[in-house]
């Protein structure tokens, strides 16, 4: 059902997988969009290292979340910053694609729980978080990706 990637002795461990998809913070969430166009968009997320889940939050309308409750088909590109050996001018990089499908949380509860440990990435200021929360809490559309076939690898631009 999924292909595997081409160059193996590129490919990175599941457990450099997990450690990027931990570590980045903002990746390039791919779904099918209008009239069968690919649609991808930049998105911030949360990995759980615990389940393999990516959480994102979202408004709760637009093309994104259309194109998402047509088909809970999507993929997740991310990949860290390079790395730059001295005498090199090319940066090795790894990247990781996470096929999965899309699960819209109802409970407001959870929905906020993620939404504190997605904004603790960025931010350790919880009484500006909990305002947003308050603030914004009701508006917002928690979404996770369930994982189905991750790949991940490791590139040199030479």
């Amino acid at each position: 059902m999924f292909r595997d990637i081409q160059r193996k002795k590129q490919a990175l461990s599941p457990e450099e997988c997990a450690e990027i998809l931990k570590e980045t913070r903002r990746g390039v969430l791919s779904v099918t969009g209008d009239d069968g166009y690919p649609y991808g968009m930049p998105l911030n997320h949360y990995y759980d290292g615990e389940t393999g889940t990516l959480w994102f939050h979202s408004g709760k309308t637009g093309h994104k979340i259309d194109a998402l409750r047509r088909s809970d088909k999507a993929s997740f590109c991310v990949m860290d910053e390079g790395v730059k050996n001295p005498g090199e001018w090319w940066l090795t990089f790894r990247s990781v694609v996470v096929f999965g499908r899309i699960r819209f949380l109802d409970d407001y509860d959870r929905a906020v729980e993620i939404s504190r440990r997605l904004s603790l990435l960025f931010t350790d200021d919880e009484a500006y978080i909990e305002r947003e929360i308050e603030h914004s809490g009701p508006s917002v559309l928690v979404f996770a990706l369930e994982p189905e076939h991750i790949t991940g690898k490791r590139v040199s631009e030479r």
